[in-house]
């Protein structure tokens, strides 16, 4: 099969069109054949090498853990699907290996969940990591109906799936972002802010005795956010370590079919949108991680199959 692989950590240089073996699919495993991949940030964070302190990594390397496609076979005691199923996951294995940047993925049916029909595929390949890490964060937080919710970055990735559900919740969703990106915020149900010098003083003509709970997509947004919190308020972030250390809490999100079943649910009953902001050809994946990079694009980076 064709797969993009790297053989040693870098910049999306590394990145090369291979030869790789099929993966052989291990009882309680799907093989997949892979209509989407979508990019995430972490994807090329891996690939520098930025999780090397916490994670094996085994050369070469096929990168990617999200993942739109077909059941192509079983293995011994799976009988939770059957070959031509529609499925997708979120791929994420303890070492980094083999990844979802590929013709063929095998996947243990924990990961796996059947793709939301009313998703297409490049669709369902951008939600799994940024809708089940937005899902946590809020699951973290227990928002609630009525009450205010502040999100750091609400235009990036997680921060619109993130919108979406404190809507759904019932919360009052106020989300920074620069002013490109408000009119898409205000449609999914946003109150959008600009972020940077003087945060504080506009969320407060928003909530001026404070907000419930803060989401933070971003990072670096520590002292603001405890500034905002009513007492008794609770925050969490996704690229802040510290915020255990400030009465926070530090999410991680993991590997769950039945966490995707419940965005699925969302999405087949209309209520969460995924934006595809660009496809690439999985040989052009370099250039969909520069794009990333860069973030120049609005909306998720997606794969689609290698045209070669």
């Amino acid at each position: 099969m064709k797969a993009m692989t790297y053989a040693r950590y870098g910049g999306p240089e590394v990145l090369a069109v291979s030869e790789a073996p099929a993966p052989k699919v291990a009882p309680g495993s799907v093989l997949i054949r892979v209509k989407a991949a979508g990019v995430n940030p972490v994807d090329w964070k891996v690939m520098s090498g930025g999780l090397d302190a916490i994670m094996d990594v085994h050369f070469p390397v096929i990168p990617g853990w999200d993942v739109a496609g077909v059941v192509e076979a079983t293995g011994f005691d799976t009988p939770e699907f059957s070959p031509g199923d529609e499925v997708y996951a979120y791929g994420r294995r303890d070492s980094v290996s083999g990844g979802t940047f590929a013709d063929l993925v095998a996947l243990p049916v924990h990961m796996v969940a059947r793709k939301p029909m009313s998703l297409s595929w490049e669709e369902a390949a951008g939600l799994p990591l940024t809708g089940m890490t937005a899902q946590r964060t809020l699951d973290t937080l227990a928002v609630r109906a009525t009450e205010t919710l502040l999100i750091h970055n609400g235009s990036g990735g997680v921060g619109r799936i993130a919108v979406q559900l404190g809507v759904e919740r019932g919360a009052r969703v106020i989300a920074t972002a620069s002013e490109k990106h408000h009119e898409r915020l205000r449609e999914l149900g946003a109150e959008p802010v600009v972020y940077g010098d003087g945060l504080v003083s506009r969320v407060r003509k928003l909530a001026p005795e404070g907000v419930d709970a803060v989401a933070d997509f971003i990072g670096g947004a520590l002292e603001d956010t405890l500034a905002l919190l009513r007492k008794g308020g609770r925050h969490a972030s996704i690229a802040d370590p510290g915020a255990a250390e400030r009465g926070g809490s530090y999410v991680w999100v993991r590997p769950s079919a039945q966490e995707l079943d419940r965005l699925s649910a969302l999405a087949d009953a209309g209520k969460l949108a995924v934006d595809v902001g660009r496809t690439y050809p999985m040989e052009q994946a370099a250039d969909a991680f520069r794009a990333n990079m860069e973030g120049n694009t609005s909306g998720k980076t997606v794969l689609t199959p290698f045209t070669l």
